[in-house]
């Protein structure tokens, strides 16, 4: 039987078991290699959210309350799940997402571990003990926060959900989320089902596609403590904003523009690969592409080159029928974007060396070549598949032209001599580094995120970062008998 069927999609959106769909108008979900229509889903409303963190804070009472060994089971079956339907689940994301199929697989596989590492946290140590002055058994318990509203982005709409929405759940949390309106299958009617499958409560995990309006009902009602938000550093700003103003905790994992080091010792063709890798996987429509290639002097007009080279060479089309490199970029409001920064950039001694050309939503791999700090695909996030590559004679210099940026997501560096390029990352603030690999990675049990204008660092993979991103801090102390006070 089919784990997802359009004509079901309503019985997935659920409050307390009674509430069905949203309340809000009924939008098209979009292939956006073909612009045919995959399907229809209603759209929730700010009072739907009101509605649904009432429900969720009734139910999480009970959920928490559950023993640790319940708890976990829903994690594994979810977890089983998840490899179960790869096939079916895969097939949506390639359609609504426009993901070739190695990256919609690896999405699943993503999953599918983040709900095994998910499933250990319910029976991990939930506190310790600690020195106390006085006569007295002091210690500390970490509790659930109760309510966990997440706001996942269209890219990667699997992973960038689940990360946040199994560990919260593990910990006796209910979960409030929101899926962008252009996968909001993927984004949250899969995971709806899967744990609706795996036996989750009802009320426990509510799926609420929207738009800013629904995202803003979300940070401000009362009964959400916490905030996971994954998107743009534009948009994490108004919601860091918000959630300070109503005194919440925001986990915010935003935008990146990351940096390639290529160091005067790399291997050429090894650090092509990693280079057309990092920026041009899933349409470089990642927070931790690629976004600037930092070549040494001796290296740049050959780096060049053969990375143009490889550039023209790649297929681009629909991957849901096609062998291809590169499906299509998310929608043309997107492409837009994307080509206004390559056009823009274009011009003094910055030249097209590959790409810069698009059919309709596929956009083919573009380099870069002569860029400098000045230019805005190298200053600013580009989120497509463009590779902007510039030149460094010393370390110094490199260090300073990665610093450039405002981000400071993930870095790569290619050298042969690895301990030198730990001590070059330790130049260089990031969330995440990677010596002889390129910059997108990701595990389920490794801590992820970014600092400065890359989000609030590191707090999702591993047990210690889960935990302290879902769960509070109480201070207990016990007696055997009640102390007597001067007064």
């Amino acid at each position: 039987m089919a784990l997802l069927e359009p004509s079901r999609w309503h019985d997935l959106l659920f409050l307390d078991g009674a509430w069905r769909g949203g309340s809000g108008e009924t939008v098209d979900v979009i292939e956006p290699a073909t612009g045919g229509t995959l399907g229809r889903v209603a759209l929730a409303t700010p009072d739907d959210v009101s509605a649904a963190a009432q429900a969720a804070a009734v139910a999480q009472r009970e959920w928490a309350a559950q023993p640790h060994f319940a708890r976990a089971a829903v994690l594994r079956k979810a977890a089983a799940l998840w490899a179960e339907h790869a096939e079916e689940i895969s097939w949506w994301n390639i359609r609504e997402v426009g993901a070739i199929p190695g990256m919609a697989g690896f999405a699943v596989h993503t999953a599918e571990q983040e709900c095994w590492e998910a499933a250990s946290l319910p029976g991990r140590p939930y506190g310790e003990l600690i020195p106390s002055g006085e006569p007295r058994l002091s210690m500390t318990r970490r509790s659930p926060v109760g309510v966990v509203g997440v706001i996942a982005p269209f890219n990667v709409p699997i992973i960038l959900a689940i990360r946040s929405v199994a560990p919260a759940l593990a910990l006796g949390n209910a979960v409030l989320l929101k899926p962008d309106p252009r996968t909001a299958v993927t984004g949250g009617l899969v995971l709806a089902r899967i744990f609706q499958e795996a036996g989750l409560p009802d009320g426990l995990l509510q799926v609420l596609p929207g738009g800013r309006d629904v995202g803003e009902a979300l940070v401000t009602d009362p009964r959400v403590p916490v905030l996971s938000f994954t998107g743009s550093t534009e948009a994490g700003r108004r919601v860091g904003e918000l959630a300070g103003k109503h005194l919440k905790r925001a986990h915010l994992e935003l935008g990146g523009n990351s940096a390639l080091v290529v160091l005067s010792d790399a291997d050429v063709d090894s650090a092509v690969n990693l280079a057309a890798w990092g920026s041009w996987f899933h349409q470089g429509q990642i927070c931790m592409t690629t976004g600037r290639h930092l070549v040494h002097e001796s290296l740049y007009d050959d780096f060049v080159e053969r990375l143009a080279d490889k550039a023209t060479k790649l297929p681009v089309g629909d991957p849901a029928r096609d062998e291809v490199a590169l499906g299509p970029i998310i929608d043309a409001g997107q492409r837009d974007k994307i080509h206004d920064l390559v056009t823009g950039s274009v011009g003094g001694d910055v030249r097209l060396a590959a790409g810069g050309e698009y059919d309709r939503l596929f956009y083919r791999p573009t380099v870069l070549a002569g860029v400098t700090a000045s230019t805005p695909a190298f200053a600013r996030e580009i989120f497509g598949p463009v590779a902007p590559v510039a030149k460094f004679g010393s370390l110094d210099e490199a260090v300073a032209l990665a610093g450039e940026s405002d981000y400071g997501l993930s870095l790569g560096i290619v050298t042969r001599d690895a301990m030198r390029g730990v001590e070059l990352a330790d130049r260089i603030p990031t969330g995440i580094a990677h010596i002889n690999d390129q910059t997108v990675n990701d595990e389920a049990n490794a801590p992820f995120g970014g600092v400065a204008a890359s989000g609030t660092g590191s707090r999702f993979g591993g047990a210690a970062a889960n935990i302290e991103a879902f769960t509070e801090t109480r201070w207990i102390t016990v007696r055997s008998q009640a102390p007597a006070f001067p007064f």
